[in-house]
């Protein structure tokens, strides 16, 4: 039978099922190559749209009938007369199909569009606006608009008040899930007008807030409430606390990190009155884990996820979470005192459920702990071991032996890791992220190891560990062909003919080489013409790239969106043509290039001003250059730094 007529045979319902199992971008993107009929079936299915150049909107609106979900948060530029103008073209009514809108980090866009955009799209029931730190209460009244609202993202919106959420409040009454986080002008007052009003409430993230006790007052009527996070509420204490915990009944997750006021009395009041906790992060939240709130966490019987990192722990402690959360899937014990090997075998010896451990800087345990966790927590996926400096290349033998399902591991700064350890973990085909930095003691040979199984790898970090070279580069550039981040800074080893191996990685997104001071143009060409997709790239204190270099990544790299050129030898001409070719730049640091004159700042400047949403310039460049381009890009939407 013919592969055409097999294809046939393959109703659309079966074909949009096959392409439902395609979780990659890249993997979808060959599906619709294949021949006509796939791409008409990935056509009618999409439902979602990131868009990174805007002008192809309309089109893509009326060629994909389903889509629910636009995602215009990576744009160049977002701006009120873009949405005018796409709201001008959309003659099929494409706007009124969808119900979620991602404008994060759309900082040009000003309420007037907004509200455009809102009204265009009577059935939109998410909304994100996040990090459009220049959105204040004229925008917030914009969104209001939106009177089927359930999900609304505003973190970072620095110029909203209480006058702006109270808008939101009465317009956005069905709103369930609300983040606040960094919205410093929001006072109690809103968060008590905003409780009245939406009482479907369900998440809210009051995050680094200054809100005080009188909040958690309010909070505490709302009876739907089960995810509550507010990380960093300095003025909140254990008063707070108790008010929650005679409310909100249906509470299950809750983060009070970093409220450094609180104390375990508070957190055990919270406990007491709600024993169906799923998740509770108390980092950096108090000195000590008491022994009051050790017996108070024995009701949590279905508790799947606490972290307590900072905070000091015992061997008795951590048996007693062992014996009492049998159902723990998360751990997090970052830079906790008095961790130990026994403490740690203590707690897995109960909880062999555990799917996420978080060990940084516990630098007191061993192989021998290692051991114990391979052995019972056979599910394990996420490991986290940075500056763990006992450990060794045993450790990794026993996680390449047991712990086979492990996609995520963190071995930054583990001197004892070597190439026999990379060796054993190869093993562990199904990871995807390995941070394997200032590990001093591995090489090419290690890194082989990896490559050879390990080809599902997305992340890699090898920042500062120095016995990587071009080798190492060359076995990657052949074995992990779905690559998006890696970090090779500091990687004194490689030269021009490792970039050449790089250009290889075709998935490639986020590429850092600072201090790289072995490559020179032809390095930096072979990447940029290889890597089309790179959207990240920090060359910081790479020294020997000439004009060429710059101009090849000017040319090629049409996708990137950030770069980090500082202390390079870029000149005038070179900046311009980086700052003004690539359309899709958003975030630029320009700090100390020696080569590059006011004039050439002020040019590269210029070409790019409708688009950039952050640059970093030296400091005295402040009274430099023209209070004209200064206040054009502010006025545009783009933060300045000065360094």
């Amino acid at each position: 039978m013919s592969s055409h007529s097999i294809l046939f045979l393959l109703t659309e319902d079966l074909l949009a099922r096959i392409l439902g199992k395609l979780a990659s971008d890249s993997d979808r993107r060959a599906w619709r190559l294949v021949c006509k009929e796939f791409h008409r079936v990935d056509s009618i299915h999409r439902t979602s749209l990131r868009i990174l150049r805007i002008e192809f909107l309309p089109n893509l609106l009326t060629k994909y009938s389903n889509i629910r979900l636009l995602d215009l948060s990576v744009c160049p530029r977002i701006d009120d007369g873009t949405v005018a103008f796409l709201l001008s073209r959309d003659s099929v009514g494409s706007f009124v199909r969808l119900k979620e809108l991602v404008l994060s980090r759309a900082t040009g866009l000003r309420w007037g569009g907004l509200e455009m955009l809102v009204r265009a799209c009577p059935g939109v029931e998410y909304v994100d606006v996040s990090y459009c730190w220049g959105f204040g209460d004229r925008e917030a009244a914009a969104l209001s608009c939106a009177v089927g609202l359930r999900d609304l993202r505003m973190d970072k919106c620095l110029g909203v008040t209480d006058v702006g959420l109270a808008k939101i409040a009465v317009g956005c009454s069905k709103l369930e899930r609300l983040s606040l986080q960094w919205c410093l002008e929001i006072t109690d007052l809103g968060i008590d007008l905003l409780v009245k009003k939406c009482e479907d409430l369900k998440l809210l993230d009051i995050s680094y807030l200054k809100v005080t006790n009188e909040s958690l007052r309010s909070i505490a009527s709302l009876q739907k409430l089960e995810v509550l996070s507010m990380t960093g509420c300095s003025l909140v204490d254990d008063v707070g606390l108790e008010f929650l915990g005679n409310g909100c009944p249906l509470l299950q997750v809750m983060d009070v990190s970093r409220c450094d006021r609180m104390s375990s009395s508070g957190l055990i009041s919270v406990i007491r009155g709600h024993s169906d906790f799923l998740q509770l992060n108390a980092a950096y939240c108090f000195p000590e884990l008491s022994t009051t709130l050790l017996q108070g966490m024995k009701n949590l019987k279905n508790l799947k996820s606490i972290r307590i990192d900072g905070t000091q722990v015992s061997d008795c402690s951590l048996e007693t979470i062992s014996t009492n959360c049998k159902c723990l899937a998360e751990m997090g014990l970052s830079k906790c005192i008095g961790v130990t090997d026994m403490g740690i075998m203590l707690l897995v010896s109960g909880c062999f459920n555990l799917k996420i451990l978080n060990l940084t800087c516990c630098n007191s345990i061993t192989d021998a702990a290692i051991s114990a966790i391979a052995d019972s927590c056979r599910k394990l996926l996420c490991l986290k071991l940075e500056s763990c400096n006992l450990i060794t290349g045993k450790s990794l033998e026993w996680l390449g032996s047991c712990c086979l399902q492990l996609e995520e591991l963190d071995l930054t700064d583990c001197c004892g890791v070597n190439d026999r350890g990379l060796n054993y973990l190869s093993r562990c085909s199904e990871l995807l992220s390995l941070k394997l930095g200032l590990c001093a003691n591995i090489s090419d040979k290690g890194l082989s190891y990896i490559a050879s199984n390990c080809s599902k790898i997305r992340e890699l970090d090898l920042y500062c560990s120095t016995g990587i070279g071009d080798d190492g580069l060359a076995a990657l550039s052949s074995g992990c062909k779905k690559l998006k981040m890696l970090n090779l800074s500091y990687c004194n080893e490689v030269s021009d003919t490792g970039m050449e191996y790089i250009s290889q990685l075709e998935e490639l997104s986020d590429l850092e080489l600072r201090g790289l001071v072995n490559i020179t143009g032809a390095g930096l060409t072979a990447v940029a013409a290889g890597c089309k997709r790179l959207a990240e790239l920090d060359l910081k204190h790479c020294e020997n790239i000439k004009e060429s270099g710059f101009w090849a990544l000017a040319y090629y790299s049409r996708n990137l969106r950030q770069i980090n050129l500082s202390h390079c030898a870029v000149s005038d001409m070179g900046l311009c043509m980086v700052m003004g070719n690539l359309t899709r730049l958003q975030d630029a640091k320009l700090v100390k290039l020696s080569n590059v004159t006011v004039k050439g700042f002020e040019l590269a400047l210029r070409a790019c001003c409708v688009r950039m949403k952050k640059v970093k310039l030296l400091a005295s460049l402040r009274f430099l250059l023209s209070t004209e381009i200064i206040e054009t890009l502010k006025a545009r939407g783009c933060k300045l730094r000065w360094d």
